[in-house]
């Protein structure tokens, strides 16, 4: 699976800042299919979510071990 990784920081706040993990279930999905998707979907994390600014964002495959750790 591939995920979509969006680093974020408070507006009020901006050393407090956290990655925020948005996981795509589609199989088949690419790196680079995920960066063309991703655009809109951290516009609308974004939307719903006014006091975080969006510094930075990759795409990567989803690490299970590290994920429930």
């Amino acid at each position: 699976m591939i995920e979509l990784i969006i680093s974020v920081c408070m507006f009020a706040q901006p050393d407090v800042c956290k990655d925020v993990h948005l996981t795509y279930s589609a199989e088949n999905m690419t790196p680079f299919q995920c960066l063309m998707r991703g655009q809109p979907e951290i516009a609308q994390w974004a939307n719903g979510h006014p006091k975080w600014q969006v510094r930075r964002w990759r795409c990567g495959h989803v690490r299970l071990g590290e994920r429930n750790a």
